[in-house]
Formats: structure tokens, C-alpha cells, sequence
């Protein structure tokens, strides 16, 4: 099992993200944070959506270039495509250096490699250095061309989908940094006034309100009553839950053992001695 982030992690995360969409290069956004750039590929192998995130932070900085540092040590694709064979005017074939304006197998890939991350063409088009308009006649003209556009777009469905449902579960921490500081002193304010705050959230804080799906309408009817309260039945399990994979997260963080851990496994009962010392050999007790 994979083990969660912790907060401090998250943060980082976060960081070296927005400094890898301005830079477009690994080693100079971690140095930039002072992270090591080895520690971050290792996090990057074991956590799918920080790795769905790196590279969809590295297709907008190749769709940026303006905003980006020079590439130090070539960690992203080489703006110089490779030699394309061509046939001369005299019917013979030599290799020729493509122009940067005409697509190559090169941008291909790095358009689909874009698209496997983002899923989004225009973005994916601006980083292989083409407009989108290209790739829908490629799209077009080749079969095979097609077949891997589609794939690459479910691919780079699939991942930010697998982000984005990770994102909203405790373990991330991506919404949770206010929870690990100290809260900014109160504000003064009167008997009065903090009396009217209370109640004015009252049903909120203790989350005695109805949702706002399922707030009473005029006119009623029992059916509807009977769902409506069974909806809040449940959306209460449903915060309970959320209450404890939330408990569950800090315990993980803090190296304490799951509340439900598996206990010791027992061996079977053919494996048990002693049975001998029972007293086979005496008959039913008598109930009289």
C-alpha cells in the first residue's frame, strides 16, 4: 500500500509544480526550492497524480515559452527536428533537415505525449510548436495517426479523472494546509455580537442543517417528506464516514496503527494439540 502524503509533502508538491510551469526543466525547479531532484522522481513513481500533474505542469511550459528559464541540462524536447528523408528532383532519396513549420514524426509524438497528460488538444498543439488545425488534418489524412490521437486523449482522460477523484479524498491534503497552523487571534467584538454569531450558525457548526438539495418545498407531500429525510439519513453517514477517513489520514501521518488493522491471523483448528486432554471416553452428563 502506497503511503499517503503528508502535508509537508503536499506543499512541496505544490511548489516545485508552479515553478516547473515557469521553467519547463526538473533540476532547475527543484534547485530553485532547494528540493532534491531524485527525491521528487521517486515521489513522482509512487503517487499517480503527482505524476499527472508533472506533466501536464511540463506540456504548459512548452506551450509557454516567453515565461520559461533557458534549458540547462536538455530535459525537454529538442527544438530542432530530426532529418526527414526526402526525394530530390533527380528521383533520388536523401536525408534533409525538416522545416520547423512542417509537422514531423517528432511532433507527432510530442503532441501525444502532450495529450496523454492533459487532454487537451490546443494546449497539447501549442507545446509540439503547431496549431491544433494541424493535427485535426493529420487526424484526417492517417488512420494510424487517429487511432493514437484517441488513445492519447483516453489516456489523459483517464489520468486527470484519477487526479482529480484523488484530490477531493482526506489523504491528499491538498485543501487542508489552514489545518496545520495556528488560527489568527479573535477579533473583539461584544456579548451581543457573539451571541448573534452563534446562532446565526448554529445549525451549520453543528451540522443540524438541511442540505441545501433537500430544503422543504411549498405544498409537500409525504413521499417527499420520507425521501427527504431519508436523504439526510444518509448525507449524515456520509459526513461520519468523511469524519473518520479524515481521523484516519492524521493517524497515518502520525505512523500509528488503522483503527480496523487486521489482527493476528489464527491457525486452523486440525493444526490445535490437546484435544486428548478433553475426556473423550466419558459419557453425557446427566441432567437430573
Amino acid at each position: 500500500m502506497i503511503r499517503p502524503l503528508t502535508p509537508k509533502q503536499a506543499t512541496q508538491n505544490a511548489a516545485f509544480l508552479a515553478a516547473l510551469r515557469r521553467t519547463g526543466n526538473v533540476r532547475a525547479a527543484a534547485e530553485t526550492l532547494g528540493l532534491n531532484r531524485s527525491m521528487l522522481i521517486k515521489r513522482r513513481g509512487k503517487h499517480p497524480a503527482f505524476a499527472a500533474d508533472w506533466d501536464a505542469a511540463l506540456v504548459f511550459a512548452d506551450a509557454n515559452p516567453p515565461s520559461r528559464l533557458q534549458e540547462g541540462q536538455g530535459e525537454g524536447p529538442s527544438a530542432t527536428p530530426a532529418p526527414q528523408p526526402s526525394r530530390t528532383p533527380s528521383g533520388g532519396m536523401q536525408l534533409r533537415r525538416s522545416s520547423r513549420r512542417r509537422l514531423t514524426h517528432d511532433g507527432e509524438q510530442r503532441f501525444l505525449a502532450a495529450l496523454s497528460a492533459t487532454a487537451n488538444v490546443r494546449l497539447s498543439a501549442a507545446a509540439a510548436g503547431f496549431s491544433y488545425g494541424t493535427f485535426y488534418a493529420r487526424r484526417r489524412k492517417s488512420p494510424a495517426f487517429a487511432r493514437e490521437m484517441r488513445l492519447a486523449l483516453q489516456c489523459g482522460y483517464e489520468r486527470i479523472e484519477a487526479a482529480l477523484l484523488h484530490s477531493f479524498t482526506p489523504g491528499s491534503h491538498a485543501d487542508d494546509a489552514w489545518r496545520h497552523n495556528e488560527p489568527p487571534p479573535m477579533p473583539r467584538m461584544t456579548v451581543t455580537e457573539a451571541l448573534q454569531l452563534l446562532k446565526h450558525h448554529q445549525t451549520e457548526a453543528r451540522l443540524l442543517a438541511e442540505p441545501p438539495h433537500i430544503k422543504r418545498r411549498r405544498g409537500e407531500s409525504s413521499d417527499a417528506c420520507s425521501f427527504r429525510l431519508a436523504a439526510m439519513y444518509r448525507a449524515q453517514l456520509d459526513r461520519d464516514r468523511e469524519a473518520f477517513a479524515i481521523a484516519e489520514a492524521e493517524r497515518q501521518i502520525r505512523g500509528e496503527r488503522a483503527w480496523f488493522a487486521e489482527g493476528p491471523a489464527l491457525p486452523a483448528l486440525d493444526q490445535v494439540t490437546g484435544w486428548s486432554r478433553a475426556g473423550t471416553k466419558r459419557g453425557p452428563k446427566d441432567g437430573g
